[in-house]
């Protein structure tokens, strides 16, 4: 990887890992300061690897929510993957190789490989950026589901408020555009006036409505 990136990609690479690290403490004190086993995150964060569905599995059941419904919900957030496949399969291999990629795959290490157009730059880049994750998140989770262990309740700090600080800050880049926009804006509405009468997981998940209006503005055109 070193021979083939240079080094502008591998320092980009490199501060992002970090950053994910300490968003993974963040996630490991909530979910332990929030009730949850401190064994919890740090499982999610190995055998999922995907941090935006394991935030919200965890605000989920620590609200009070089902189990399952949480499950559904960071399945439905992970669908993009499907796609993400699809853009980025040639960088992940063959055989026991690719089972190992796509377990990697993630929102940086795929736009890092969309990134280069060079096949083996674009492979480098891949995977780089995949391990690099895959080491930080879950010694993240670790390091934070000790610290929340310590400090008992993450509002102490203001850790609970990184909870929706961090799904905001996911998807505030995709809003600039207008056809995702609008959609998410009606399921914001839905899940506000869902909320009071549905149980904890459920208005998230009512929420999915609004690509009703994404399908009907496209249908339209």
């Amino acid at each position: 990887m070193k021979r083939t990136l240079d080094s502008r990609v591998l320092r980009n690479i490199a501060l992002v890992c970090l950053a994910d690290g300490l968003v993974g403490m963040s996630y490991g004190a909530i979910a332990v300061g929030s009730g949850l086993d401190a064994w919890l995150p740090v499982a999610l964060s190995v055998l999922v690897l995907a941090g935006s569905a394991e935030f919200l599995f965890v605000g989920i059941v620590a609200a009070g929510g089902s189990p399952v419904a949480a499950t559904i919900a960071g399945l439905l957030v992970n669908a993009r993957h499907l796609p993400f496949g699809l853009a980025v399969g040639d960088a992940l291999g063959r055989g026991l190789r690719r089972v190992v990629g796509s377990h990697l795959m993630n929102d940086e290490s795929v736009v890092f490989a969309l990134g280069e157009t060079d096949p083996d730059r674009r492979r480098a880049a891949y995977w780089a950026c995949g391990v690099g994750i895959a080491v930080c998140w879950p010694l993240g989770a670790l390091l934070g589901a000790v610290a929340g262990t310590a400090i008992g309740d993450p509002a102490v700090l203001g850790l609970d408020a990184m909870f929706p600080a961090v799904l905001l800050a996911l998807v505030l880049p995709a809003l600039r555009d207008r056809d995702v926009r609008v959609p998410a804006l009606v399921g914001g509405v839905v899940a506000l006036a869902a909320t009071p009468v549905l149980p904890a997981g459920l208005p998230v998940l009512a929420a999915l409505v609004g690509l009703l209006a994404g399908v009907r503005r496209k249908v339209l055109r």
